[in-house]
This record gives structure tokens, sequence and C-alpha cells, in this order.
């Protein structure tokens, strides 16, 4: 296997060993879709629910599984097995627990291709995209594992009072973690989420979206082979939200951690903490702004903002949904965007030539054109994209042009909330003052970046813009990218709730508690 590293920042250039594998993947993969998965409760398979289809966004007609309607019951039953496991699996030696995920990591790292191959069939990523989700799994996994070996497993002594005094500082694992996972980076964030909680010592139910549920059990298989016991992961499937209540629902849950929208999430937050206080880590998108300076290289910040709002058609809690461009370039801007924009190849994303691919199911493809609908009304100008792709081998698919929008009043909802389909509004201010008020004066605090060839306003920027993840001059994407061990993802004001973000230095500690131990001779 080639030890090329593809991630979100060298999408385009992988060798052709690379594309050969995946390539070969993808044929693989697709021989084997269709069956019909169980859950898992520990070691036990249930496989006689009613079940629910997924179908591919490229064609609906390319069935990728089916899966179980798992019930409050099934829930219930593994949240049970889960505290059940939990007292073995939180006295394991934390090295054990490090060894075990670590060979996981190996193992999606061998099989990159193959999982990448399934994500692009299951919720459209182009083969960049999903090879670079793969390889973030395994990443994230050992910069988490690392974490618990540069800390000691948690475990520190501290200072005295008095010559007979020994205090011991520890961190312990909660128990049982609900682990509630998106379909945007259906391998690399139910993966890191996991992890988290497992080499802290907790127990997990994961339910995976219902979009990407078979990239799930792929996950709990590596698990389960590289020597995860039974009962420390559990693996739920439902159509809707069935499962997700009776995980926030249950006193016997004692972590919750979810990535979604808002309204999911702040309906979660609330009702899991109404019984007792109880860790609840949520990410919950954002609404990400670009500022461009008139001090901005043009061609970098068109590029970047073009990749940061388009790739994977902007389902991304990261992805850039709004601009503000300085009246002195903004024309130059706009010019540059919209041809980069309009060449861009929308297609199969199996195919090598496809920068990105559909939206992931009927909702997205309606809720495109409403937006469209709404963005026409409301006076804007479509300077690119604006419809529907319905021809040839897109017509059984959910493809959608990238799309532009200006001349949108500031106070428009599409410059405040978000939308997550690839739609992006324009407009033009008149100082880098005026455009981080206006990036500032939004409910979410996810990504945001600049374009300045100017040290003082990346300063300036840095110093007052209101979110978790900031970049500047990034042409591989101006809100997008963030690595494990490089740059820490946490979301400000309405978009975490922890002020730790995966991908950073603090984010393994969250799944423990911490206990003081003094000892008298």
């Amino acid at each position: 296997m080639s030890t090329f590293k593809i991630t979100y920042s060298t999408l385009s250039a992988p060798p052709e060993e690379m594309h050969r594998g995946y390539e070969a993947a993808v044929e693989s993969v697709r021989a084997s879709l269709g069956k019909t998965h169980p859950i898992w409760i520990g070691d036990r398979a249930v496989q006689n629910r009613p079940t629910f289809e997924n179908r591919s966004p490229i064609d609906r007609n390319l069935l990728i599984g089916k899966h179980q309607e798992a019930t409050a019951a099934d829930a219930e039953a593994a949240i049970d097995v889960a505290a059940e496991a939990f007292a073995r699996w939180s006295r394991t030696p934390w090295q054990e627990r490090v060894a075990i995920l670590r060979r996981a990591a190996e193992l999606i790292s061998e099989r990159r291709n193959e999982l990448a191959a399934l994500m692009t069939l299951e919720v459209g990523k182009n083969r960049y995209e999903a090879l670079a989700d793969a390889e973030e799994s395994a990443d994230l996994i050992r910069y988490y594992s690392q974490q618990m070996e540069d800390a000691s497993g948690f475990d520190r002594p501290m200072g005295r009072l008095s010559p007979g005094e020994r205090t011991r500082d520890i961190l312990k694992p909660y128990g049982v973690f609900g682990v509630i996972a998106p379909f945007n980076f259906p391998l690399a964030l139910a993966a890191g989420m996991s992890a988290g909680a497992l080499l802290a010592g907790n127990t997990v139910v994961f339910k995976p979206s219902p979009d990407a549920p078979t990239t799930g059990v792929k996950l709990l298989g590596i698990l389960r082979e590289a020597g995860l016991p039974a009962g420390a992961m559990s693996y739920l499937t439902d159509s809707g939200a069935e499962v997700g209540k009776t995980l926030v629902g249950s006193p016997k849950v004692s972590g919750i951690v979810f990535t979604g929208s808002k309204k999911v999430g702040f309906a979660i937050y609330q009702n899991f903490s109404r019984a007792r206080p109880r860790p609840c880590f949520l990410e919950l998108g954002g609404k990400n702004p670009t500022i461009v300076t008139a001090n901005a290289d043009l061609e970098k910040a068109a590029e970047g903002v073009m990749r940061g709002a388009f790739g994977f058609s902007g389902q991304k809690c990261s992805a850039t949904s709004r601009v503000y461009v300085h009246r002195d370039v903004a024309a130059r801007f706009r010019e540059l965007l919209v041809g980069k924009t309009r060449n861009l190849a929308i297609g199969d994303p199996t195919k090598r030539e496809s920068y990105t691919g559909p939206v992931i199911n009927q909702r997205a493809y309606d809720a495109y054109q409403t937006y469209l609908e709404e963005a026409r009304a409301g006076g804007g100008r479509i300077l690119a994209g604006g419809k529907v792709l319905t021809e040839g081998a897109l017509a059984n698919g959910y493809f959608v042009a990238p799309t532009i929008v200006d001349e949108l009043p500031r106070d428009h909802r599409f410059f405040r909330e978000e939308l997550f389909v690839p739609f992006i509004t324009v407009a033009s201010v008149g100082s880098l003052d005026e455009a981080i008020e206006e990036a500032n004066r939004v409910e979410y605090g996810l990504t945001a970046g600049i374009f300045s060839e100017d040290k003082t306003e990346v300063e300036t920027f840095f110093d007052r813009v209101e979110a978790g993840i900031l970049y500047a001059n990034r042409a591989t994407g101006s809100t997008t990218g963030a690595w494990p061990g490089v740059n820490p993802f946490c979301g400000w004001k309405s978009s975490g709730s922890s002020g730790k973000g995966v991908c950073g230095p603090y984010y393994v500690q969250q799944f423990l508690r911490e206990q003081s131990q003094t000892f008298i001779e």
C-alpha cells in the first residue's frame, strides 16, 4: 500500500497507485452491496426487526443495504449490556485499551480504499474526500491514543501538606456513553467520538446516521477485530429518533456525544441534563464566514472560497457559507469565484474527474430548491448555479449545481442560518471592521477565514473573530480542512457545548472525571 497520506489539504495530488486501488475497491464494494445487516447488542446480533433501506444518493436504484429498525427496548438492552461491560472495560489497563485502539487504526489504514469506496457510494463523497475521511479516522484514533500515553493514563502525584501524606490525582471514566454520529463524516466522526470514549474506559452505545449505517457497521467490525470486547460497544440503527430519544432519556447513560444540527443538539442538551448534570459534548454546525480584504491575493481567495463552500456539496459543518469582500476588489473577486465555480465537475463521485457529487437525500434536494426560490424572491442575484441537475447519468441522483448569490440584504436569514447545501451568499463591505462585525453577528462560532497579505489585518482577524477555528489565506479551503493534531476543531457560541474540540489536545480528558486520593501513612 502507498505511504502517501491524503488529507483535506492534499486532495489534488494522490499518486496513480492510489487511484488504481480506490477504483478496484469501488468494484469490489459494489458487488457486496444490498445485504441485510443486524443490530448488535453486545455480542448478540438481532436481525428480526422491520428494516429500512439505505440507497445511494448517486443513484436511488442502488441499494447499499437494509438495516434494522431498532426499538426503544433494543436501546435499553444495549445500555444494560454496556453498563455491565463497563466494570471490566474501565478496569482494563489503559495501555491495553490503547493497544486495541491502535490496532483498529492500523486496520482502517490497511482498508482505506474499501472504506473510502463504501463512503462514496453511501453518502456521495468524491474519492479524494472519502480517502481523506478514512485517513482522518485512523489519525484521530492514533492522536487520542497518544494523549493517553502522554498523560500516563491521566494519573499524577500531587503536593503534600505533611511528611506522611501522599495524594494522587486520577481521571476516571464515567460509564456508558451514547455516541450519535452524522452522515457527512460517517467514519471519521464516528471513529473519533467512539475512540475518545473507549480509550478513557467508558463503554459505548453507537447510533450511526440512517444515511450512513453501512459505514457504521464496518467501523464496529474493525473495532471488534482489533480486540474490543463485544460488550464495550453496541451498534443500533433506526430511520428515525427512537434510539436517540432512549439514549438521551435513560438514567443509565452517563454521557452523550453528538454531532449534528443545532435544533437536535439543543433538544439533547436540555433533556439530558434535566435529571442531573452529565457530560454532553455537542458539535452543532456553523454559519462560517470568509473575509476578503482589499489586500487579498484574489486568485487564492477565490480558490479557497470555492473549495470551502462546495467541497462535498457544502455538507460540512465547516463549509464556507457567506463571504464579505471589500468593495474595491469585489467585482474582480466575484468574477474569479464565478469562473471557478462554473468550471467545477459535478457528477458521479466515484469518477476521478468529479469534484463534487450529490446532496445526501430527498430532504436536502428539496431544501436546495426552496432556498433558490427564496433567494430570488428576496432580491438575490444568482451568479452561478441555481438549478438541479437531471440530465443523463445524474437523473436518478440528488445532484444540484453549486450556487453563488449576491445582493441579498444582510439581515436575510441566509446570512444567519445554516443551509447545509452548496449555496453561498456574497456581500460587499467597506472595511475590515465592518466585515468582522458582520462575521460575528450570528449565533454560531465554528470556523472563519480571511484572505489578506497584510499581517496586521490577519492579526486583527485572529484577535476579534468569534469562532473556534480560524484560517488565514487557506487556498485549499477558506474555512475547512482541520486535521488531528494540527487544527483543533472547537465550536464557540451555539456551535459547541464543551469548549474543547475534536482533533485537539484536550479531547480525551473530557470523557473522564477527576478524583483526588489522599493517603496518610
